[in-house]
């Protein structure tokens, strides 16, 4: 097991900016930048124990600062969406950026995807592990208070990618944290990963609206296509005529996940049937974004691959979208003295 560091280009104000190799003992290898704390790329073994892609990507620093859909980024202070930029907290409104038509997505314009953050290598947590911390200040992107923020990436010798989120703040505020990762267990992108197998532990859903803001309904997955109790190819139903299908323009949900964000728990399972990659997901939050690429659209990413339509899909832990103006949905508030702390795994086998 180890990490290595290497250059990654300057950032346009000449901020340096690394990549950082992690290998465990089982053959699992990520790349990490600490630009967005972005996963570069993720090295996963087939049935044949052969090493292969498996995540969406871009070849330079400049690909990323200039046209990265979110690849394998830190997304914050708030990710997924917060409806018509604007929350109330402690009595006072706060605007935020509308970056996603009148609503307010991953953190506004220059969200925790787009800084450099401080990283060192780290040990302990049962493999190479390189640490990130950013200081969003006061105001940043119109949320309240100084929030500290670290995140921890480790590549653990049971082919885990395990990520370790902690903040802080000085002032009330809101904070959602995820990672924005595409996968696509096949061929890292090069097909779409419709024929992908999916389960995911939900038995209801947060419909949404036509700008993808939830109702506050939580709805049964019940006779719906997002039913994905059982294994079920993300393709098998994509194109039915449904109202959140359309809404969605695919999958782009979240689902409310059984454990209830109890304690680290299965949320997901994936697998890609030809090459016998298989991804399990275990989280302690209580929501997941599954969200099925429906925007990619012919990005030319790693080493030339031409990423199109649903090539990549995440599968995003997370509080749920709009919580901050929902108050039947579990708080997204931080408060002074409390800290803010959750644990995401992305463990990869075979099937």
């Amino acid at each position: 097991m180890s990490i290595t560091k290497e250059p990654f280009g300057s950032m346009p104000d000449g901020t340096p900016v690394h990549l950082y190799t992690l290998t465990s003992s089982g053959g699992l290898e990520a790349r990490i930048a600490d630009y967005g704390g972005t996963v570069v790329s993720i090295l996963a073994p087939d049935r044949e124990g052969r090493l292969g892609e498996v995540v969406l990507g871009l070849d330079t620093l400049e690909d990323y600062v200039d046209r990265s859909p979110f690849f394998g980024c830190i997304t914050g202070r708030y990710a997924n969406r917060i409806a018509k930029a604007r929350f109330s907290l402690s009595g006072t409104e706060y605007r935020l950026a509308q970056n996603d038509g009148k609503n307010h997505l991953h953190g506004g314009v220059r969200g925790f995807d787009k800084v450099v953050w401080q990283a060192r290598e780290s040990g302990g947590g049962g493999g190479p592990g390189l640490e990130l911390t950013y200081v969003s200040e006061d105001g940043e992107e119109g949320y309240p208070g100084n929030l500290t923020v670290d995140v921890t990436y480790t590549l653990t010798s049971d082919d885990e990618l395990r990520i370790d989120y902690r903040a802080t703040t000085d002032k009330d505020t809101v904070v959602n944290l995820t990672n924005h990762t595409y996968f696509n267990l096949a061929d890292g992108g090069a097909s779409d990963a419709l024929a992908h197998e999916l389960v995911i532990d939900a038995d209801r859903f947060t419909p949404v609206d036509d700008t993808l803001i939830p109702t506050g309904e939580l709805r049964s997955v019940e006779g719906t296509p997002l039913d994905f109790r059982r294994q079920m190819a993300v393709g098998a139903r994509i194109g039915q005529d449904d109202e959140q299908l359309r809404f969605g323009h695919g999958y782009d949900h979240n689902w409310v996940l059984n454990s209830g964000g109890g304690g680290l728990a299965l949320a997901a399972r994936l697998v890609d049937p030809i090459s016998g990659r298989a991804l399990e997901v275990l989280t302690t939050e209580p929501g997941i974004q599954f969200y099925s690429g429906n925007f990619l659209d012919n990005i030319k990413g790693r080493g030339g691959t031409v990423y199109g339509k649903r090539h990549g899909l995440c599968l995003e832990t997370q509080h749920f979208p709009d919580s901050p103006n929902k108050p039947q949905f579990p708080s997204t508030v931080l408060r002074p003295g409390e800290a803010y702390e959750t644990t995401t795994i992305y463990r990869f086998g075979t099937a």
